[in-house]
C-alpha cells in the first residue's frame, strides 16, 4: 500500500527532515509540500491525500485551522508535528494519528508511520467492505427470481482482507459481544453484527435461532437429543453439540418437522 503524504512546515529545514524520513519508507509518494497554512489548505482539498506531516505553528494560519478550514470529516489522516508539547491534547481532540515533538526522533517517526499505515488500511477495508457489501445486496435484490432479500453471502473484513462467506456453508453462529462468529468447517469469521441483526437477514426456512447467543443452519442438523430434565442437545453433522434452550424448542421442532 504506497502512501499519499503532503507535509506541511514554515521551516524548510524541517520539511527536509520529514522528507528524508519517508523517502527512506520506500512505500510514500509525497505529493507535495507546503510553506503556510492558506497553501495546506488548497493542496490538501485538490490533492485528496492519505497523511498530512502538519507543523501547529505557522504564521497566517496554525495547524489546527487548516484542519477546521478543510473539515474534520474531510481532513485526511494527520501527524501533527510541532517543537510544543502543549498541543498534544487538543491535537488527539482532532483524531491525529501522533504527534511529534521537534527535534523528530527517527525511531519515533518511523512508529507514528507505521500508527498512520495502520489506520488508514483499516479505514480502507472498512470503506472497501462498506461498498462490497451493499453491492451485494443490490445484485441479491435484483434477481430475477428472488422472493426475499436474503444474503446468499457475507462480508467479512479481517486482517487487510475482504473475505465473501457463502451463507448456506456457516454451520452455526456464535454471539460474541458485538460480533457474531460465523462458523465454516474448520474456520471461523469474526463478523461485526448483533446475533439478533444478523437472524433478521437469515432466510428462517434454514436457519433457526437455539439459544439467545447460537443460531444453526438447519442442514447441518444430525440429530436431536432430550434430556429427563427437560433440556435439549443439538448435534451437527461435524460433531459440534450446541445447547437447546426451551424457549426456542418448539420452533425449532416446527421448522424441523416441516422439513422432513
Amino acid at each position: 500500500m504506497t502512501l499519499r503524504v503532503v507535509i506541511v512546515d514554515d521551516e524548510e529545514l524541517a520539511r527536509r527532515g520529514i522528507r528524508r524520513r519517508l523517502e527512506r519508507a520506500g512505500d510514500v509518494e509525497i505529493v507535495a509540500e507546503c510553506a503556510s497554512g492558506r497553501e495546506a489548505v488548497k493542496t490538501v482539498r485538490r490533492a485528496q491525500p492519505d497523511l498530512v506531516f502538519l507543523d501547529v505553528q505557522m504564521p497566517g494560519m496554525n495547524g489546527f485551522e487548516v484542519i477546521e478550514a478543510v473539515g474534520l470529516g474531510s481532513f485526511p489522516r494527520v501527524v501533527f508535528v510541532t517543537a510544543h508539547d502543549t498541543f498534544a491534547v487538543r491535537a488527539f481532540e482532532v483524531h491525529a494519528v501522533d504527534y511529534l515533538l521537534k527535534p523528530i526522533d527517527d525511531e519515533r517517526f518511523d512508529a507514528a508511520l507505521a500508527r498512520a499505515r495502520e489506520a488508514i488500511a483499516l479505514h480502507r477495508d472498512g470503506d472497501l467492505g462498506r461498498r462490497l457489501s451493499s453491492l451485494l445486496r443490490q445484485v441479491e435484490a435484483a434477481g430475477p427470481e428472488r422472493i426475499a432479500a436474503y444474503p446468499e453471502r457475507l462480508v467479512v473484513r479481517s486482517a487487510g482482507r475482504v473475505i465473501f462467506v457463502p451463507v448456506m456453508e456457516i454451520d452455526w453462529v456464535e454471539a460474541a459481544g458485538d460480533y457474531v462468529r460465523l462458523h465454516v468447517g474448520k474456520k471461523a469469521w469474526l463478523l461485526r453484527e448483533t446475533t439478533a441483526a444478523l437472524e433478521g437477514k437469515l432466510d428462517p426456512g434454514r436457519f433457526a435461532r437455539i439459544h439467545r447467543s447460537a443460531i444453526v443452519n438447519i442442514e447441518r442438523i444430525r440429530e436431536m437429543r432430550s434430556y429427563d430434565n427437560g433440556e435439549y442437545l443439538v448435534l451437527l453433522h461435524d460433531g459440534t453439540e450446541l445447547k437447546l434452550s426451551r424457549g426456542y424448542r418448539q420452533a425449532l421442532q416446527q421448522l424441523v418437522d416441516g422439513r422432513l
